[in-house]
């Protein structure tokens, strides 16, 4: 999309600076925020060693590396966002952060400016009505993780205009994404059948119906999925599944999509996955090989 010059990226973890790394690999001007310095520093070096290693299995020029690298600059100031034509919030997974944020940033950036949420269940229209501007705002929801995955999954808010839904949808396309469509409801179209899925998993260890290793082997072969569901679970974090299991079990109003009691507990215990190091699985033991797949 020829009018998209300059993209902004509040969050430093892993999809904000994946999400900032693919934008500056197909030629667009982009910032990372983050209020965290050293979040900004550990993102700056995990854009360059993935930038490096795609050259390095020329999968990118290196005139291409050093242009990407060019065009991505890290700040903790939100000002730096005045000039930007389209903002990508990838931030904890929390309406109301969500939602101070884009009081903030309506403040702040320019009348024409599209703002997307990267969310993974939380509703856009309400995000929206914290903004004046609600017919420009919309959800992109990229996998995990973005530079990788082909997938962006678009979610329009009651209120999304038609020139937001295809300006978004051409800025999509030009980072070389498939683009698949979801209305407003809980989960959207990914997470609304991936996570029923993996918590029937957790149901299903919880019970002592087979031990995880099976489990996960048993969809790894039986299903051809590259990662089992509670491998997968790990991968995206388990406060992340809780939460979006919170999310469709208040949308939806039915108990079949109550979280496992087992799944709460690994919660509760801070057992949340790989970046806590233990899980369903202790990776402080023996390193697991990990697929890259979907996130939330």
């Amino acid at each position: 999309m020829a009018s998209v010059k300059r993209i902004g990226v509040v969050g430093g973890g892993a999809m904000g600076s994946g999400i900032a790394q693919l934008v500056a690999m197909h030629g667009i001007d982009v910032w990372l925020f983050d209020v965290n310095p050293q979040a900004l520093s550990s993102a700056s070096i995990s854009v360059s060693s993935s930038i490096k290693r795609l050259v390095s299995k020329a999968q990118l020029s290196h005139a291409e590396g050093d242009n990407a690298l060019k065009r991505l600059r890290f700040t903790s100031n939100l000002e730096d966002f005045r000039d930007a034509d389209f903002i990508i919030e990838a931030i904890v997974e929390s309406e109301d952060i969500k939602k101070k944020l884009f009081v903030q940033l309506d403040k702040l950036a320019k009348s024409s400016a599209i703002f997307a949420s990267n969310t993974s269940s939380i509703s856009i229209t309400r995000l929206a009505t914290s903004t004046s501007r609600p017919h420009q705002v919309i959800g992109m929801h990229f996998m995990n993780p973005p530079p990788v995955m082909k997938l962006i999954e678009i979610v329009r808010g009651a209120d999304t205009s038609d020139e937001t839904f295809a300006a978004t949808k051409a800025l999509s396309e030009r980072l070389s994404k498939t683009v698949i469509t979801s209305q407003d409801y809980s989960g959207f179209i990914v997470n609304r059948i991936l996570l029923p899925m993996i918590n029937e998993a957790f149901f299903a260890l919880y019970t002592g119906v087979a031990t995880k290793e099976d489990i996960d082997t048993g969809m790894k072969l039986g299903t051809n999925h590259p990662m089992g569901p509670l491998e997968l679970a790990d991968f995206i974090g388990l406060d992340v599944c809780l939460s979006i299991m919170k999310v469709l079990h208040a949308g939806l109003g039915d108990n079949r999509y109550a979280a496992c009691p087992l799944l709460v507990q690994y919660v509760d215990a801070g057992r949340l996955g790989r970046k806590r190091g233990i899980g369903v699985y202790d990776y402080r033991k023996e390193p697991r090989s990990m697929e890259s797949s979907s996130r939330l």
